[in-house]
């Protein structure tokens, strides 16, 4: 090779390795986002779930290098807000403005780090909704007809003969009667879309998860659908975006709510496709028909790609699996939870219990017991025990971990303890919290066994064991921070008083990525003054 070809061969090399140098320092991005809930009744445990699982998500992703976007909120639209409001005797606007309020209140004291409160009110989202609905009807896809239906006030949907139960109610709200239901409506052309939804389902087999909700979209797209009401005659219900095409109309609320998941990243705006891209909704399972058929198809014909995923959840139910109802006196109050443990109380009890493909029970009783027995039994009542020890006999320091004292007992139980650690230093699903969730409390009790076995307390009385008692003590803290640092994406409050507590800070992603590691604790570092991290709960 001559010499000129060598130098341009080198020159490409280091043109190649600046590229990919770049793009490996961009950030890769996740877009996590909840349902908005009605606000016509007070935030509950459904809710607080569904939020704080997304908010763990978004904690994961960023902790490992990713650029996160999390959005939450309310939708103030529709029949049974409008109804709730009138009953309530504040105007509209209050009525919206308070209840609002509460459901932010309840998210921020549940350290959910969202990044855009959605309020469907907000004027800029209702004229992308009018915007969406108009280059629908210039497309000829929105059609005016009379329509016969039963309609569940409760979903606010018409609803089939094959969606209601035995008793021809819907079995999401079987206390209602559907009500029968003729008028004049506008409605979206879906059927065509089908085979085009079908055919993404086919080439994106991580689009629905868990498997078992894809089994169930499949079942809902083998059959030619019915066009889409997307309104209701302002006679009936006033509360919503009015059709840009017919003043005596409003938007149906689920066609309004929908569009949030864009308007939240500025869609039309080219910045909104980077976030789309990597979109993720977190939906309970009662919602499928709606995010899975109506939400693609509404996107397909405005010439958008439905989202990366949708992630489905079950649902709550009272403990011996009963149904939750004011009537039974089994409703969990997430409000009242945390005024009586905290919020890393009921955080710690939904992600270590929710299952994603099954329903999954609750109640006070079951959050305070996994409070008691697991988080201060097993991880505060250790972090309590080692550093008081290391207060008292080693001068509030984190003692030395000499060399010479290394034990098989150590490495056994670092080992454990980076195995449970790893699952958050990988990106999670949604299904997997629970799983990994368990896995850090599993390995606290062979922390807690280590420190019994070692008996760091009979070592610290002879000189000739001190040097090992200070190994104990070492490897206890170490290994206590990395569960904390691992546990701060479930537990933030707790664990960055904990590792407060032991001079350490909370990782937070960003320009480096959190990656597990042994020995980190500083040797010699000042201890603050350990207090008691999760008082017991009566």
């Amino acid at each position: 090779m001559r010499k000129r070809d060598s130098l341009q061969a080198v020159g490409a090399c280091a043109l190649l390795s600046s590229t990919v140098f770049a793009l490996w320092q961009v950030p890769m991005k996740t877009y996590i986002t909840t349902p908005i809930y009605y606000v016509n009744g007070a935030p509950h445990i459904g809710h607080a779930h569904t939020s704080v699982m997304a908010d763990i998500l978004k904690r994961n992703r960023i902790a490992i290098g990713y650029e996160g976007k999390l959005t939450t909120g309310c939708d103030e639209h529709g029949q049974k807000n409008q109804e709730a409001a009138a009953e309530s005797g504040l105007s509209v606007e209050e009525y919206l403005d308070g209840r609002s309020a509460e459901f932010r209140n309840v998210f921020d004291r549940l350290s959910v780090e969202y990044d855009y409160f959605v309020r469907t009110s907000c004027p800029e989202h209702k004229q992308r909704v009018a915007e969406i609905e108009q280059r629908m009807y210039d497309a000829d896809l929105i059609v005016k007809k009379e329509y016969s239906g039963t309609y569940c006030t409760g979903c606010e949907q018409f609803k089939k003969p094959s969606d209601l139960n035995d008793d021809g109610r819907c079995p999401d709200h079987p206390t209602l009667v559907p009500e029968e239901i003729t008028e004049e409506n506008y409605f979206l052309k879906i059927e065509p879309f089908r085979d085009a939804l079908l055919k993404h389902i086919a080439d994106h087999p991580d689009f629905v998860q868990p498997e078992i909700y894809k089994t169930e979209l499949l079942k809902m797209l083998s059959e030619p659908l019915e066009d889409l009401c997307i309104s209701r005659p302002k006679r009936r219900v006033s509360l919503g975006v009015t059709m840009p095409f017919d003043d005596d109309y409003v938007t149906y609320v689920w066609f309004d709510a929908l569009i949030n998941y864009i308007t939240n990243i500025n869609w039309p705006e080219d910045e909104y496709k980077a976030w789309w891209a990597e979109c993720e909704h977190l939906i309970g399972k009662d919602i499928l028909k709606t995010h899975g058929v109506y939400w693609p198809i509404m996107l397909m014909a405005i010439d958008m790609a439905p989202p990366k995923r949708l992630s489905v959840h079950g649902h709550w139910v009272g403990a011996g699996g009963l149904k939750m109802s004011k009537t039974m006196g089994n409703v969990v109050d997430p409000i009242e939870v945390m005024d009586n443990l905290g919020s890393d109380a009921l955080r710690y009890y939904l992600a270590r219990n929710a299952r994603a493909d099954a329903d999954s029970q609750i109640s006070v009783e079951l959050i305070t017991q996994a409070y008691n027995s697991e988080l201060g039994n097993k991880l505060g009542n250790l972090l309590s025990r080692a550093g008081k020890f290391a207060k008292s006999r080693f001068d509030g320091k984190v003692p030395e971990r000499g060399s010479g004292a290394v034990d098989d007992a150590d490495e056994q139980l670092r080992k454990q303890v980076m195995e449970a650690c790893a699952p958050f230093a990988k990106k999670l699903d949604l299904a997997e919290i629970p799983y990994a969730t368990q896995g850090l409390i599993t390995v606290c009790d062979h922390m807690n066994n280590y420190f019994a076995d070692q008996a760091p307390w009979d070592l610290i009385k002879n000189e000739d064991t001190k040097e090992r008692c200070a190994a104990v003590i070492y490897v206890t803290l170490d290994c206590l921070r990395l569960v904390f640092e691992a546990f701060s994406q479930v537990l933030p409050t707790t664990s960055a008083q904990a590792l407060g507590l032991l001079n350490c800070t909370v990782p937070t992603g960003g320009d480096e990525a959190w990656v597990p590691g042994l020995d980190k604790l500083q040797a010699g570092g000042d201890l603050a003054e350990i207090s008691t991290l999760y008082p017991r709960a009566a």
